[in-house]
């Protein structure tokens, strides 16, 4: 598995590249701050100025079935949010 799973597009995602020039990822949760910026660097050619790094813990779900609680749980989640040196741009949309 790579270090890169997908770029993440939500309104607060696109509001941040938008102003202040940051890119969110989801990655790897293994992953670490060096090796999220060496995969963005050369994934995209830019050069990476910062990186942000958040884990989501799992959340814990439950439902009510003929044949009794069902429990589940979802999967961790790690998330990167890079910004990006000025005059540099990261196109989220060129491969749609």
């Amino acid at each position: 598995m790579g270090i890169l799973i997908r770029p993440l597009i939500t309104e607060k995602a696109t509001n941040l590249s938008e102003v202040q020039n940051r890119f969110t990822f989801l990655v790897n949760p293994s992953a670490n701050k060096i090796e999220i910026k060496k995969a963005i660097e050369q994934t995209y050619g830019v050069t990476i100025k910062e990186v942000r790094t958040m884990i989501s813990r799992p959340k814990v779900k439950t439902k009510f079935t003929k044949n009794g609680l069902q429990v589940g749980k979802t999967n961790k989640l790690k998330k990167a949010i890079v910004e990006v040196e000025n005059g540099q741009v990261i196109d989220l949309y060129g491969n749609l």
